[in-house]
């Protein structure tokens, strides 16, 4: 199974940029994973919210395969522990999910366009996070959920 991590927005900030390439290349031993950074639209400043949100889910949606399973990144979704997490995880893999792709939206979240195409729309936080560190935290979660899949030291429950 392929882990791809997309986030709208722009390239990673370097004090992320580091942990995030470090958590990716340690998920590697378990998955394939990468990320795909999608800009913002063009003129994205000067657009209303709802317009840049539609704007953002037609550069998202253009981009899905048909087989490929979305979990979307939403403050109303669905919370995991760090165990239910690898739980969900396992089960994409069992299912032969082929591309697992977390999303993450842009500064005003995702349009209902992309929730409704999503397979599964996840809570990471009760918080808000800035866009970098989502990233950084969505890769070192789904890290610790792989090290919980093969029973390893990092995750003590």
């Amino acid at each position: 199974m392929h882990i791809q991590f997309w986030s709208v927005g722009k390239s990673n900030d370097q004090y992320v940029a580091e942990g995030i390439t470090d958590f990716t290349k340690r998920i590697n031993n378990y998955f394939t994973a990468s990320w795909k950074i999608i800009p913002p639209p063009k003129n994205a400043s000067s657009l209303i919210e709802a317009d840049q949100k539609k704007k953002e889910a037609e550069l998202i949606l253009k981009q899905l395969d048909t087989p490929d399973y979305l979990v979307a990144l939403d403050e109303r979704g669905r919370p995991f522990t760090s165990n239910q997490l690898s739980s969900f995880i396992q089960d994409r893999a069992n299912d032969s999910t082929k591309q697992l792709i977390f999303l993450i939206g842009g500064a005003f979240g995702l349009d209902s366009t992309v929730l409704k195409r999503a397979n599964f729309t996840w809570s990471l936080s009760a918080l808000t996070f800035p866009h970098q560190l989502v990233r950084l935290i969505l890769a070192e979660q789904v890290y610790r959920a792989c090290t919980i899949l093969r029973n390893e030291k990092y995750h003590h429950s």
